[in-house]
C-alpha cells in the first residue's frame, strides 16, 4: 500500500525552518549591536582607567573593555565552529528530536543568563554567549537535512538555510533599537528566552524523529508506515543476489585528500577575517568617528542591517550550482563530476568577494565601510553555503555530516588567532590595525589556491573517466 504524499507538509517545514534560522539560530554574529547597548549599561566597565596624556588632560581608557567584548565573542564563536563536530556526531547518534530538544534547552539558558546578568554580573556573557552560540549550530545542523525534500533545489535549499543562519544575527539590532526606546535589556532577553516554545512545537509537529533520508524515498512522509516499508525492502533485498559494488571512499581517506584539505584552507582564512572584523568593529568605529557615540550607533545600525539581508545573498551560490547541474553532462561523466565541476566557480567568487571584503575593511575611510559591510554579508553568504554545497558534492553523502563538523571545528582553531591579533592591534600598533588588515588581505590571497585546484582536479578527470569507461566503471578519484 502507497504511503500518501503530504507535500504541502514539506513546504509548511521549509518556511518554518528558514524563519527559525532567521531567528535563533547564528544570533552570537550580530555581537557588534550588543555591545553597543552592553557599554550603555556599564559591562565591563571597571576595566576603564584615567590616564593623563602629555597636555596634562585626563582620558578615559576603555581598551581594557573592548579586550573584554573582544574576548568573549572569541571564545562564542570559536566554540559555535568547533562543537560542529562533536554536535554532527550528536546528530547521528540520537537523531532530530534528542538533538533538538537539547539545542533549544542550551539555547534558552543562555538568553536567560543574558537577561539575569547585570554589570556586576558580566563574566555571566562568556557562558551566555556560548551556549547561545553552541545552541543556534545544532539548530542549524537540524535544518540542514530538510533540503533533501527538494531534490534539485537541494543545493538551493542548503545555502537559503545557512543565509537565514547569517541573517538571524540581525536579531541583536532588532534588541538594540528596542532597548532605544526604553526596554530594559532583562526584559527584552527573558521575552526571547519565551520564544524558544516555538522551535520546540516545531520540533514536535513538522520534523522526523530520526532524519530526513537522502535520496528522498517515493512517497516519503515524517511519520507514516514508510519507514516499515523500507525496512521490509531491505530484508527483501538481503534475499537476492549481491551485485558488486563500486568501492566508496573511507572517512579517512577523504580527510586526507587534497581536495578537503584545501578546503579547509580555503574556509579557514576567510572565516578569520570575518571573525576578526565583526570582534573589532566598535573599537574600529570609535577610531574612525573620534568617539562620537550617535555616529558609532548610526553605522552599527548600517552593519546589523546589511546582515539581514545574508538570507538573500546565499540562495545566488546554491542556485549557481543547481543551474550547473541541470545542464546536460558530457558523455561518461558522472552526476557527482558534473557537480564537482560546477564548484570550481562558486569557490572563486567567494575568494574574490573576501579579498574585496578585506581591502575595502583595511581602508580607514568612514564612508567606505558602508561597502565594507556590503561585501561582507555576501562574502559570509557565500562562504558557509558554498562550504555546506561543495562537502556535500565532492564526498560521499554518509560522511557528510563528519566532514562538515570537522572542517567548522579544525578552521575554528585558526580563527583563534582573532583575539591575539585583536592584542596586537591594541597593545603593540596603539589601536592602528593597518598593518594587521595588510597581513590578512595576504593571507586571504591563499583562498584562490582551492578553486584553481578545483578546476585542474575535473581537467584531470577526462582522460580518467575514458579509461573508467572502458572497464566499465565511474569512479570520482581525489
Amino acid at each position: 500500500m502507497a504511503c500518501p504524499k503530504f507535500k504541502p507538509l514539506f513546504f509548511l517545514t521549509f518556511i518554518t525552518g528558514l524563519v527559525e534560522c532567521l531567528c535563533f539560530a547564528g544570533v552570537i554574529f550580530g555581537w557588534a549591536a550588543l555591545v553597543f547597548v552592553l557599554k550603555s549599561e556599564g559591562y565591563f566597565e571597571s576595566s576603564c582607567v584615567n590616564i593623563t596624556s602629555a597636555n596634562g588632560t585626563q582620558t578615559l581608557d576603555c581598551r581594557a573593555q573592548d579586550e573584554q567584548f573582544s574576548l568573549v565573542f572569541t571564545i562564542a564563536s570559536s566554540l559555535n565552529s568547533f562543537f560542529t563536530l562533536p554536535c554532527g556526531i550528536f546528530f547521528d547518534r540520537f537523531g532530530t528530536l534528542v538533538t533538538r530538544i537539547c539545542a533549544i534547552c542550551v539555547y534558552t539558558g543562555g538568553m536567560l543568563m543574558v537577561g539575569l546578568s547585570s554589570p556586576v554580573l558580566a563574566i555571566l556573557l562568556f557562558p551566555a554567549m556560548c551556549c547561545i552560540a553552541i545552541g543556534g549550530v545544532l539548530i542549524l545542523i537540524s535544518n540542514i537535512q530538510v533540503g533533501n525534500l527538494f531534490g534539485p533545489r537541494r543545493f538551493t535549499v542548503i545555502t537559503l538555510y545557512n543565509g537565514a543562519f547569517d541573517s538571524s544575527a540581525a536579531l541583536f539590532f532588532v534588541l538594540k533599537l528596542i532597548h532605544e526606546s526604553g526596554i530594559s535589556l532583562h526584559h527584552l532577553f527573558l521575552f526571547v528566552a519565551a520564544c524558544s516554545v516555538i522551535p520546540l512545537l516545531r520540533t514536535f509537529f513538522l520534523l522526523p524523529r530520526h532524519f530526513i533520508p537522502h535520496p528522498l524515498p517515493e512517497n516519503y512522509t515524517f511519520r507514516s508506515p514508510c519507514s516499515a516499508r523500507k525496512s521490509q525492502t531491505a530484508e527483501q533485498l538481503k534475499e537476492e543476489p549481491a551485485v558488486p559494488e563500486i568501492p566508496e571512499k573511507t572517512f579517512r581517506e577523504c580527510v586526507l585528500s587534497r581536495l578537503f584539505l584545501l578546503h579547509i584552507i580555503w574556509l579557514s582564512v576567510m572565516q578569520l577575517r570575518h571573525l576578526l572584523f565583526i570582534g573589532t568593529l566598535n573599537p574600529m568605529l570609535l577610531r574612525l568617528t573620534e568617539g562620537e557615540p550617535s555616529l558609532v550607533s548610526e553605522y552599527i545600525n548600517a552593519f546589523s542591517i546589511t546582515q539581514m539581508c545574508g538570507v538573500l545573498c546565499a540562495p545566488w551560490n546554491g542556485l549557481i550550482m543547481d543551474r550547473h547541474k541541470g545542464k546536460p553532462r558530457a558523455e561518461g561523466m558522472s552526476e557527482q563530476e558534473a557537480d564537482l565541476n560546477s564548484s570550481w566557480l562558486s569557490l572563486l567568487l567567494t575568494a574574490l568577494q573576501c579579498l574585496l571584503f578585506s581591502l575595502c575593511a583595511s581602508i580607514p575611510s568612514l564612508p567606505l565601510q558602508y561597502l565594507t559591510f556590503i561585501l561582507q554579508v555576501l562574502n559570509r553568504s557565500f562562504l558557509y553555503g558554498g562550504n555546506a554545497a561543495f562537502l556535500s558534492v565532492a564526498f560521499p553523502s554518509y560522511h557528510f555530516g563528519k566532514l562538515f563538523g570537522l572542517v567548522m571545528s579544525v578552521s575554528t582553531v585558526v580563527s583563534l588567532l582573532q583575539y591575539p591579533c585583536f592584542t596586537i592591534v591594541e597593545d603593540v600598533l596603539g589601536g592602528e590595525p593597518l598593518y594587521v588588515n595588510i597581513g590578512l588581505t595576504v593571507l586571504s590571497l591563499l583562498a584562490f589556491v582551492h578553486p584553481l585546484s578545483v578546476y585542474l582536479h575535473c581537467r584531470k578527470l577526462i582522460p580518467q573517466r575514458a579509461a573508467n569507461k572502458a572497464q566499465g566503471l565511474n569512479i570520482l578519484g581525489f
